[in-house]
Parts: C-alpha cells; structure tokens; sequence
C-alpha cells in the first residue's frame, strides 16, 4: 500500500496579520452600529460612548491596516504621512468623545437620569471581551512570529478595547441587579479615563512614539 505524505504547507503570518486587521476593522463597525442603536433608544450612555469609541477604532484599525502594508513592503521605512494623519484624526476623536462623555454624563448626574435598560450593554461587552481578547492573542502569536514589535505593539494596545469592555460589564450589570442609575455615568467616566489614554497614545504614535508594551517581544 503506497503511503501519501502530507505536504509542508508554511503558514504566511503577514497574510494572517491582514486578515486580523480587516477583521479589526468590520468587527468594529459592527459593533459600533449596534452599540449606538441601543445606547441611544435605551438612554444608556456607558453603551452609546462604547459604540463611539468602536467607530474611533475603526480609523485607527485603517491606520494600523496601512501600517501592515508598508512593513511587508517595505520594512525598514517610516510611517506615511497618511498613517500620521490618522493617528492625529483619531486622537483627536478620542478626546473629543472623552469631553462629549463628560458633559453628558455631569447632566445626567444633576438631572439623575436612568437608562430605560442595561440588558444590550451586559451582552455586547461580553461578546467584546471574548472577539478582543482572541485577536489579542492572534496578533500576539502573528508578532513573535514575524518578530515585529509594531504588530505585538498593536495587540497590547488592543488591550485598552478589552477594559472598556469590562467598564461596560461592571456597569451593565450593577444597573440590572441594583437599578442604581448613578452607576451609567460613573461608567461614563471610566470610558473617558481610557478614551484620554487611548488619544494620548495616538498622539505620541504619531511623534514616533509606539503603544507602550507589557510583552517582553515587543521590546525593541
């Protein structure tokens, strides 16, 4: 009997961190949408910034997409002015949301406003969690493969996604077990907290500066 042996396939790991990217982008968008639709028809501000903030990834997601081109093609260049510029744009976004969410969030305050129900909230940021925590890991094995500290840079930063998911959980769901209305714009807040450090880094990227990294790989 003739045995057939399997043929080595290698796995392309710069065709996988654009998939990842791609798949960054249009899961963002999704999310955005569906965020924003019920933030706004249930009141819930936590939820309506998180859809925000999902459609500020987006530029950064398109950011980081042309930043992948260039390195496969040419690694050893800087940033384009049109990566610069979506880095400025998204944070100035960024900080623009934090001040939208500050506002709205002192209003609600003094005018003690509830959200009609936190329900949508509780279940988006557990699905977040779950989509960001693997592209978290996906790009983590894709940058030690390609040895790329921009890519494991940008699967660090992807992090932060992960902790706006978890203020929209805590919030979500005190709301639905306590009915303590205050605690929709105490998540507020924590959004703006992470939606200040997310455009000051956009910032410094755009200065030349990366995402500061936890993983020992990412250091140049």
């Amino acid at each position: 009997m003739k045995i057939l042996s399997k043929k080595f396939i290698p796995i392309n790991f710069w065709q996988i961190a654009l998939w990842l990217a791609l798949f960054t982008i249009f899961y963002n968008i999704l999310e955005g949408v569906i965020s924003i639709f019920f933030g706004f028809s249930d009141e819930a501000l936590t939820l309506f910034g998180f859809g925000v903030d999902s459609f500020i990834e987006v530029m950064s997601g398109i950011g980081i997409l042309a930043m992948l081109i260039r390195i496969q093609q040419n690694p050893n260049t800087s940033r384009t002015r049109f990566e610069v510029t979506a880095l400025r744009i998204t944070g100035l976004a960024f900080y623009l949301l934090a001040g939208g969410l500050g506002i709205t969030a002192i209003y609600n305050l003094f005018t003690t406003h509830k959200p009609q129900t936190t329900l949508p909230g509780f279940i988006i940021s557990i699905v977040s969690i779950a989509v960001m925590w693997a592209l978290v890991m996906g790009k983590r094995k894709v940058g030690r493969a390609l040895k790329s500290a921009p890519i494991l840079a940008d699967a660090n930063c992807t992090l932060v996604c992960i902790y706006m998911s978890l203020v929209l959980l805590a919030s979500s769901l005190i709301y639905e077990l306590t009915g303590f209305g205050f605690i929709d714009s105490i998540g507020a807040l924590g959004l703006i907290y992470f939606s200040i450090k997310e455009g000051r880094e956009s910032f410094d990227k755009a200065k030349g500066l990366e995402c500061d990294c936890e993983d020992e790989d990412c250091k140049d």
